[in-house]
């Protein structure tokens, strides 16, 4: 090349206003012909590509930024609309703080993490294509490979996504969460941690269960709004049955009456009397509305005091039902 950058456009006529200038300045600059030739390779692309990566670094960061911010005020208590629960729990009487804190807690950490790689995947996917397209390199292939690659990989990974899915679906809808008593068909006890792939929980012997999200089909949750507590209690065929729904209904009302179980008690016992009768027996069926964490507690305190009472009443029980297990609508815990 002779002469400046600015010759050999006019010569050529094959650099466009945009190169023709930044070539200008080059040479302007360095005095160097291979420079100023080379300018838009050497100069304008890097600089484009540095441009973009740090424009997807910084927007990364704020994406994350605002995210941590918004699930630390979940976490806090705070709670925006998009993430409070369809069925508010945290109010109910007798809930631990500490089981609150927890639950709340984790679900916004969950929730935060899957929207934090989220963020991060749209914004690098993003930088990775202009940065591609500055290189020069066809798109069109790589776009084709990933698509067979992704199919593939959904194939082989599709229980690993199925099972992510659906524990965000379980965090979003909070069907349930750390502390709550739940059914979810072959494990039944305690929730202790809600992830987006397993739910561990923890049964009444103390067995550890992990359950897969992608399996849990159904779930039974003994921890929302308010426990029944039924009790049935077995008597003998011959006994005054409107005098057993009596005493069952005065020692409810007892009970309830002390401070100490008033406090759990959210509606008036009902004594609904003969709620099946059998060869060996008739029972006899109470209803107890109470908190959920106290329905256990409260369950064993009724049938205590109703055997004892039935006792001081005379009110037999059927013989083949001695030692059994009485009461048996109410759960066990």
């Amino acid at each position: 090349m002779t002469g400046s950058p600015s010759v050999l456009a006019a010569d050529e006529g094959a650099v466009d206003c945009a190169d023709y200038w930044l070539c200008q300045k080059v040479y302007d600059w360095s005095g160097m012909d291979w420079l100023a030739e080379n300018a838009r390779t050497l100069i304008a692309t890097p600089a484009r590509i540095l441009l973009v990566v740090v424009l997807a670094v910084v927007a990364r960061g704020l994406a994350h930024r605002a995210l941590r911010r918004l699930t630390d005020r979940t976490a806090t208590g705070a709670m925006p609309t998009i993430l409070r629960p369809l069925r508010n729990r945290s109010a109910q009487a007798g809930e631990a703080i500490d089981q609150v804190a927890a639950r709340r807690t984790q679900r916004a950490e969950a929730i935060g993490s899957v929207l934090r790689s989220f963020a991060s995947i749209v914004i690098m996917g993003i930088a990775v294509v202009l940065v591609l397209g500055e290189l020069g390199i066809n798109l069109a292939p790589i776009v084709a490979s990933a698509g067979v690659v992704g199919v593939a990989l959904g194939f082989g990974a599709q229980n690993l996504i199925k099972d992510f899915i659906a524990g965000i679906g379980i965090i979003l809808e909070d069907q349930y969460g750390v502390g709550d008593v739940v059914d979810l068909g072959e494990a039944i006890g305690t929730v202790e941690a809600v992830g987006l792939r397993i739910t561990r929980l923890r049964d009444v012997n103390g067995v550890v269960w992990y359950v897969r999200n992608g399996e849990v089909l159904r779930v039974g949750n003994k921890s929302q709004g308010f426990a029944q507590v039924v009790v049935d209690m077995p008597v003998a065929h011959d006994t005054d049955l409107e005098r057993c729904r009596a005493v069952m209904q005065e020692v409810a009302d007892a009970m309830v009456a002390e401070d100490q179980w008033g406090e759990v008690v959210l509606a008036e016992p009902e004594s609904l009397g003969v709620e099946q009768i059998t060869a060996e027996g008739v029972f006899m069926r109470l209803v107890v509305r109470t908190t959920n964490a106290d329905q256990w507690r409260v369950g064993r305190e009724l049938r205590m005091r109703l055997k004892e009472r039935f006792v001081a009443e005379g009110i037999r029980t059927p013989v083949p039902l001695l030692g059994s297990s009485a009461g048996a609508g109410s759960g066990s815990r």
